[in-house]
């Protein structure tokens, strides 16, 4: 089962390159994959039948009895049968389907492997965690299936509408599946769940928390109105998510837990009401529908009320029907879109008021849309005819008032069915006086394929009855009361009389079709759930608009204030109101302590007053290095020397971003405000204190430092507690962590870059002149030649041969008043010892201070320091990879490290120790999780890579390009001197603030 998981995904991956590669006719070589699923269930239906139910069981979270389990039942191994089969089908017709020129061929081909793979998932999965994990990929799938056509505005308002609403009730389900979990007796196991299931009244709101999901998923009332409108995706997608797929979730659910659950009253009420006014709603809409697709749509939702009706019923009898009729529709209804898909492509139209004469120019399609329609309105000898006796014959045997509800719902509901279903029949097919149709017909053989194996499929299967009642009687016998049975002729009795009653009422309605839709049109119209919703939509839309205009003022310091003022409130009221204080509180250990607190404090606090900019940052900087002091003087290196390196990273930030910045922060003076945020300030910092106290002071049991040192070498096999934690203890964190620091530098660069990321990087050792690319030198207004020409002569005196060696590459590429030759001489000392070093750190980091982390900042500190002293080139010379690459490299070594163990049985992120003696040289020991931490690693240097390619050299370029100025005086003022001046108007890009490539 992991395997076809996996194999969707994987093929989902490729498919958008492969569709760019081949074409359109890619799309039967992606039906093999979902067909593969079919085959799979199919080879294992003798142990499916025995009861031998192949489970494959991977322990995720073992501390939070987590498993991924997956089981192929009856139920699951018929659900897919349906998707897998239906899918492969789907997809061949989609090679005939879409244009050679359709535009987004690739991505759908991806998102429709992906949806198949998660339909795959939800029915196979036994865990209820991880069956919402797949409701869910179904519903952001779905989403993107149903919106396709994104440049239309109705796919759009359909997809975001399914989105929501299906979402909700997913949520919803969440909820439910929770409680269960945790009731008394309760469990996450869904075998566990029905086999026992647990009792009380949470039981009770979690299974309508579990049906709200179920009703959504399956468009039942009063979310009826999302299915009809996502019939905006392109035929392909409903014939498979709205007939076979996405709306059976729903359908899937109620049949898993009924056995279990159809005896609680809140069940049984719901599925009668719910199911059966679907059933009555859905037919009624269908007879005034004019597009066909739209008839189908509101004849699903009638029928899926119907499925639901029947197999959440709680009777055995029922359930076998239900059962049976699930197989029907996905496969009469996937026939009978993929048919109006055909007309559509074509004629080039859905109106049955413009279509005629189509049983003469498209023979084989209008034979399957009969045999397909045959079975949804329940003529033999079809499957659908097969369901819809045993369903009136098992509510015929129903003793109490819900069996004989249910069966005056099911004949109304048929009444309706037969009516729609002549109706498509008539309005696709049949000649219509004064009717002509406007365009010319295409053909094509392989298009009309699928549809016709699906409806001769319907028949084929409805003429074994017996053959089917045995395959699917497994599952009906979990559920309570007198066995049912699956029969083409039952003799003369009440349910062959109800069928002549359906098929005769039927055919009145259908033939008084013209007064029927004017009667439907002379009643009040109204909204009903649809324009609910559109309501709930528009006034939470005006809430939100209102919201945000009275609190996103555009003032950072009022946003702070109100984030500050409730931590306050909330956080220090609750440790005032409950708190308790530990018996003794030492303000520190010596005297350095309080010292190194006092500068940390008053830095703090000269920072908050500053109004330059550049001495904030460096102020700030003081008290980030003042608390790595006190990290240290803790005992605690590891974490000194990665607040240290952060801190530097941070400043140099900073300063990038500075350069593009005023000086000052505010040219008006301070206001009375300043006491606020000052007494705002001390209160937050007293309250952390507090918390931090009260935190300490309610502990009841030994802290886990205590014996966290020897555990963390006897499980993770290193004596650096920090490291340990997190690429073993804690690695899950770090995963998620790393994966923020990704998103943080695509979000960055997102900003910055003018043009592509993957435009090619900038190297001296590229260019045929680098003197022709300084950077920062270009004429200069007349008055400020004089100066402007000292800086220069200052830097060319000593002429080409007195110049001395080339320190670094790229320095050709700098202006000559841009050098500093100390700050040249000491990178090229530093910066591979530098680099060495976080090596070092990398590999020593599991038992002593350092770590990946740790590393990459050394390493990016590295870079930084190189380009400072080169310039944007020098960047280029020293990492001549693009950023990206370097991230996407770490996440991916990080994740597949984790992933590793699986393979050999392990779980994931687990490590291994693996020890040998290298003689002379010593003992190797090397931990697993060294790989994970080289993905860190990667990813550390990725980001500083990133932030001084966007913040560093795009901004530099752009300066450039721009030549935009903002000097912190005139250039002829006679306080510069020839050290600090910078031209008014040019150099370009030349601004106030530090330079790469030496001073200012």
């Amino acid at each position: 089962m992991l395997q076809l998981l996996i194999l969707h995904l994987v093929v989902a991956v490729v498919a958008p390159a492969c569709m760019r590669l081949w074409g359109r006719r890619f799309f039967l070589v992606l039906a093999l994959v979902p067909a593969s699923a079919a085959a799979w269930a199919a080879a294992h239906s003798p142990a499916v039948l025995r009861g031998d139910h192949p489970v494959v069981d991977v322990s995720w979270v073992p501390a939070l009895d987590l498993h991924l389990t997956f089981r192929l039942d009856t139920l699951a191994w018929l659900m897919v049968l349906l998707v897998g089969g239906i899918g492969g089908l789907v997809l061949v017709y989609c090679a005939a389907y879409f244009s050679a020129t359709a535009q987004g061929l690739g991505r759908f081909a991806g998102v429709f492997v992906a949806f198949a793979g998660s339909m795959l998932g939800l029915v196979t999965t036994d865990n209820t965690l991880l069956l919402y994990v797949f409701w869910e990929l179904t519903t952001v799938t779905s989403f993107l299936l149903i919106g396709h056509y994104h440049d239309r505005q109705s796919s759009r308002r359909a997809a975001v509408q399914a989105l929501v609403l299906t979402t909700f009730g997913g949520l919803a389900m969440l909820a439910g599946f929770i409680a269960l979990g945790e009731a008394e007796g309760g469990s996450y196991s869904l075998s566990t769940l029905v086999a026992s299931p647990p009792g009380g009244t949470l039981v009770e709101v979690a299974v309508a928390l579990v049906l709200l999901g179920a009703v959504t998923k399956s468009a039942l009332l009063p979310f009826h109105f999302w299915l009809p409108s996502a019939m905006a995706a392109p035929t392909p997608v409903s014939a498979y998510l709205h007939a076979a797929a996405m709306v059976k979730a729903g359908v899937y659910l109620v049949a898993r837990l009924a056995p279990g659950f159809a005896d609680v009253p809140l069940w049984r009420w719901a599925v009668l009401v719910l199911g059966g006014g679907t059933l009555l709603l859905g037919g009624y809409r269908s007879l005034r529908q004019h597009d066909l697709k739209l008839l189908l749509a509101f004849g699903t939702v009638s029928q899926l009320g119907f499925i639901i009706l029947l197999v959440g019923f709680g009777t055995r009898a029922t359930a076998l029907a239900g059962l049976a009729l699930i197989t029907a529709h996905a496969l009469f209804k996937a026939s009978l879109f993929l048919v109006v898909g055909t007309i559509d492509w074509a004629v080039g139209t859905r109106d049955l008021r413009e279509l005629t004469g189509l049983t003469r120019r498209m023979p084989l399609t209008a034979a399957s849309a009969a045999l397909a329609t045959a079975s949804m309105v329940g003529l033999p000898v079809t499957l659908g005819y097969v369901a819809k006796e045993a369903a009136l014959e098992s509510m015929l045997h129903t003793d109490d008032g819900l069996g004989t509800a249910a069966l005056v719902l099911v004949v109304l509901g048929s009444v309706l069915t037969f009516a729609y279903g002549m109706r498509f029949m008539w309005g696709a097919f049949a000649s219509k006086p004064g009717v002509e149709l406007s365009s010319a017909q295409r053909t094509s053989r392989l298009i009309v394929t699928p549809a016709a194996v699906l409806a001769v499929a319907g028949v084929v299967v409805g003429c074994v009855p017996g053959g089917v009642e045995h395959l699917l009687a497994p599952h009906a016998d979990a559920y309570p009361g007198e066995p049912g049975h699956l029969i083409l002729w039952g003799g003369f009795g009440p349910a062959l009389y109800l069928t002549l009653l359906v098929i005769g009422v039927g055919t009145v309605l259908f033939l008084w079709r013209a007064p029927v839709e004017r009667l439907q049109g002379a009643l009040w119209e109204f909204d009903g759930a649809a324009g609910v919703y559109k309501r709930i939509i528009r006034g939470t839309e005006r809430f939100a608009a209102d919201v945000t205009a009275f609190t996103q003022r555009g003032s950072l310091p009022a946003y702070l204030s109100t984030i500050l003022t409730v931590t306050i409130a909330l956080g220090g009221g609750a440790a005032l109101a409950f708190g308790t204080l530990p018996a003794e509180v030492r303000p520190w250990d010596s005297g350095v302590q309080a010292a190194v607190a006092a500068v940390v404090a008053l830095a703090s606090l000269l920072a908050a007053r500053a109004r330059r900019r550049l001495k904030a940052v460096l102020l700030l900087g003081v008290s980030g290095y003042g608390i790595a002091l006190l990290y240290e003087l803790h005992g605690a290196p590891d974490l000194a020397l990665t607040q240290v390196l952060v801190e530097t990273i941070t400043l140099v930030v900073f300063i990038l971003v500075l350069r593009r910045l005023p000086a000052y922060f505010s040219n008006r003076p301070l206001a009375a405000s300043r006491w606020w945020r000052a007494a705002l300030g001390a209160l937050v910092g007293i309250a952390a204190a507090g918390l931090t106290m009260v935190a300490a002071g309610s502990r009841v049991h030994a802290p886990v430092s205590v014996d966290f040192a020897e555990e963390a070498y006897e499980y993770g096999y290193g004596r650096n507690v920090v490291n340990v934690t997190l690429v073993d203890i804690r690695a899950w964190d770090t995963m998620g962590e790393i994966s923020v620091l990704l998103a943080a530098a695509t979000g960055v660069a997102s900003l910055i870059f003018l043009r592509a990321r993957a435009i090619k990087i900038d190297r001296a050792t590229k260019l045929e002149d680098p003197q022709q690319a300084r950077v920062w030198e270009t004429p200069v207004p007349d008055r400020n030649v004089s100066l402007y020409r000292r800086l220069t002569e200052r830097g060319e005196e000593a002429g080409p041969e007195g110049r001395g060696r080339q320190w670094l590459s790229a320095i050709p590429t700098l202006a000559p008043q841009r050098r500093s030759v100390i700050f040249e001489v000491g990178t090229r000392l530093v910066f591979h010892t530098m680099v060495l070093f976080s090596l070092y750190l990398l590999f020593a980091g599991h038992n002593q201070p350092g770590g990946g982390f740790a590393g990459g900042l050394i390493a990016g500190v590295a870079l930084t320091v190189r380009y400072l002293a080169g310039g944007r080139y020098e960047l280029g010379e020293a990492l001549p990879v693009q950023a990206g690459w370097v991230l996407g490299s770490g996440l991916f070594l990080s994740a597949g490290a984790g992933a590793i163990p699986l393979f050999f049985g392990g779980d994931v992120l687990q490590s291994t120790v693996i020890e040998a003696s290298l003689g002379p040289m010593g003992e190797l020991k090397l931990v697993t999780t060294l790989f994970f931490d080289i993905g860190v690693y990667l990813v550390v240097v990725g980001l500083v890579l990133d932030i001084l390619r966007t913040l560093g050299a795009e901004v530099d370029r752009q300066g450039e390009r721009e030549g935009d100025v903002a000097p912190d005086v005139p250039f002829d003022s006679p306080e510069v001197t020839a050290d600090d001046a910078a031209p008014e108007a040019a150099p370009a890009g030349w601004v106030a603030g530090p330079r790469p490539g030496g001073s200012r």
